[in-house]
């Protein structure tokens, strides 16, 4: 018997650019893009943007419907829904609407009873990131305000949430907040982890060394670290940062024996480059050169200050045979690194990153 083939409804703010995005997108194009490959329909309501090509995907049948970005870059829900309902009452209409996040805003999503919003953060989790940035704070730095103001966000979050009908967590400490804290019936919450394309993230020993010839990385007695990401504070550079200098500065001879590849951008690069010539900036990469990335590495470190979702940089370091390191939250030890036989963990602080990490 055939297999039904859907009719299926995205709203994401944004279409990914050659991959060079954050998880939410990320999660869009990997997950939507696998469906429309397999013969489903895909409907995506999104902004438009005049660096972004929309029509990449031969063989597919991918609709964009494009809408230009409100003034704070978020997508016009009224042209989306107004784009939504032509095409929902044309011909077939949708079997799934999915939301990335609030996308679909839930005064809209209420309506409809077979759409499912993916949450890959959520404010009750967001608590733990102020708290934890709040405790690096420097005594002569302010407190960030949104730390005062996260609490009454939680609860606005706990009322609206219900208005959706299905809702996906992308890990198993989200999938449980949204049943104990939030309230929503278990029946209504699906735990389904990032997926990651495994045709590009593979172990391949050959891909590694080429890509360190490449970056002119030596190949024998060598240490080689890598972090991938958005270069920025929450994202744990600051201590990343410090470990690496206190390590170097330390013992002298890792500066030849320990090379750091981080593909990212962001304003904490400069800071790294400073760190030495070991130090080496690849920028952003996309999903190719991302897989020889990972597989020049001998352990990749996440060292991220934000407690929310899952990082698809562990899973795709994971699926290429890498050891990787992970800050110890619950999304993190609950879902990926559930043990010391599969990575290590570390607390968010120098001390214990410098522990683990050599």
């Amino acid at each position: 018997m055939p297999p039904k083939l859907l009719k299926i409804a995205l709203f994401v703010k944004r279409w990914p650019h050659q991959n060079l995005v954050g998880g939410l997108e990320r999660h869009a194009l990997t997950l939507h893009l696998s469906l429309a490959r397999r013969g489903h329909e895909l409907h995506i309501f999104t902004t438009s943007s005049s660096n972004i090509s929309y029509t990449t995907y031969p063989q597919t049948k991918i609709s964009f419907h494009l809408s230009q970005p409100s003034p704070g870059g978020y997508l016009d829900q009224a042209k989306a829904w107004e784009q939504f309902q032509i095409h929902n009452s044309s011909g077939k209409p949708f079997d799934v609407i999915h939301t990335e996040s609030v996308s679909l805003r839930y005064t809209r999503a209420r309506k409809i009873p077979n759409v499912v919003v993916s949450w890959h953060g959520i404010a009750y989790e967001t608590i733990h990131s102020d708290i934890v940035q709040d405790l690096l704070r420097s005594p002569e730095d302010p407190r960030l305000p949104t730390l005062m103001d996260r609490v009454p966000k939680v609860i606005e979050e706990v009322k609206f949430f219900p208005n959706y009908a299905h809702h996906v967590a992308t890990s198993d400490h989200v999938g449980d907040v949204l049943k104990r804290i939030y309230m929503i019936p278990d029946e209504r919450v699906h735990i389904i982890l990032n997926g990651i394309d495994e045709d590009i993230y593979t172990s391949n020993p050959r891909r590694g060394h080429d890509f360190k010839v490449k970056f002119g990385v030596p190949e024998y007695e060598t240490l080689v670290i890598g972090m991938a990401g958005r270069l920025v504070k929450d994202k744990g550079h600051p201590i990343m940062y410090q470990a690496l200098k206190e390590i170097f500065t330390e013992k002298a001879t890792y500066m030849k024996s320990v090379f750091v590849l981080i593909a990212g951008e962001g304003p904490w690069a400069h800071r790294y480059r400073d760190l030495g010539s070991n130090v080496i900036i690849l920028g952003a990469l996309d999903q190719t050169q991302l897989a020889g990335f990972y597989n020049s590495l001998d352990v990749f470190v996440n060292p991220t200050l934000r407690a929310q979702g899952l990082d698809h940089t562990l899973l795709e370091a994971m699926m290429s045979g890498v050891t990787v390191m992970g800050t110890r939250f619950a999304s993190i030890t609950g879902s990926l690194i559930v043990g010391p036989e599969i990575g290590y963990t570390f607390l968010p602080t120098v001390a214990s990153l410098e522990k683990g990490t050599l």
